[in-house]
């Protein structure tokens, strides 16, 4: 049997497992757990039952060690791209200071009344530029769109509540 043959004769073993795989991966990205994740895993358990109807138990077993093992060292390599590497450096994740990109926690004098640019969509809430600093803010209930300018309408604690400049 060539290599072709192989691939042919193996096609939904090798689809279950790459596109489970990257179902996976996905997952790690995303909030939650729901469709990526589920259906990698269905699509990995696909693949070890595949293996081990065409070529027994004790190759559905290694098969089952290797998912682990490729699904373990997948996380491994995501996570640290995510601390260290080029995801690290991506918009993906939110920075953990201000020169980052992350919103500045001290908000203690913001005021209502003051006035600002909203930096990304409010629904409702989002990040919005306030004397000069990129502040966390919810909008009072509704849509805004990114790059309106707002009011500040109240603050409770640390929680800022903006609404749309009349004339926008």
């Amino acid at each position: 049997m060539n290599v072709g043959e192989f691939i042919i004769n193996n096609l939904p073993t090798i689809l279950c497992l790459v596109v489970g795989l990257a179902l996976v991966i996905t997952e790690m990205f995303m909030p939650g757990f729901g469709f990526f994740g589920i259906s990698g895993i269905v699509l990995l358990t696909g693949a070890v039952v595949f293996t081990w109807i065409n070529y027994g138990a004790l190759a559905g077993v290694l098969m089952l060690l290797g998912v682990l093992v490729l699904a373990i060292l997948c996380l491994i390599l995501s996570l640290r791209s995510a601390s260290k590497g080029r995801l690290s450096k991506s918009k993906v994740f939110l920075k953990s200071d201000e020169t980052d990109g992350a919103p500045v926690q001290n908000e203690a004098d913001i005021v209502p009344g003051d006035t600002g640019i909203t930096e990304t969509a409010l629904r409702p809430a989002g990040i919005a530029l306030i004397r000069d600093r990129r502040v966390s803010v919810v909008s009072e209930g509704k849509f805004i769109d990114k790059g309106v300018q707002v009011s500040v309408t109240a603050t409770q604690g640390t929680r800022i509540v903006v609404s749309p400049v009349s004339g926008q």
